[in-house]
């Protein structure tokens, strides 16, 4: 199956895209700047690893009919096992295994909740706005 043919039928599916889209190119330069913003808990980098990948996961997978969830997630563990060799790269962030099991786990989490009443929050956002 083709992404094309698996689109969801959502009115707004390409401002949706967008917006998915703009979140992993935030995702990417806070994984690139110098010095992000951090949580202060303990572990706080690795809560932000799996939330922000969860929510990338959660995101698209509303997009996308169910068989392709998992070519979504290959596709999200590849962008954080990525990102981390480019930290890597860089003299001011370090590479990490544990970032990439907190973006793998965060992965995971989003494909479940996708799953659930939440993997359908677009489609009952716009039938809202729709019914006024």
């Amino acid at each position: 199956m083709k992404f094309r043919e698996a689109r969801r039928a959502l009115r707004w599916f390409d401002l949706w895209r967008g917006l998915g889209w703009s979140m992993i190119a935030a995702v990417l330069y806070l994984s690139l700047m110098p010095n992000p913003p951090s949580l202060d808990v303990s572990a706080g980098d690795k809560w932000s690893h799996a939330a922000g990948y969860a929510g990338l996961m959660l995101w698209f997978a509303q997009l996308y009919a169910r068989p392709l969830h998992w070519r979504l997630a290959a596709g999200l563990i590849g962008l954080g096992v990525s990102i981390e060799f480019a930290q890597g790269m860089t003299d001011y962030r370090s590479f990490e295994y544990l970032d990439m099991l907190a973006d793998a786990s965060g992965v995971f989490i989003g494909w479940w909740l996708g799953g659930t009443r939440f993997g359908a929050i677009l489609q009952r956002a716009e039938r809202l706005v729709l019914a006024r």
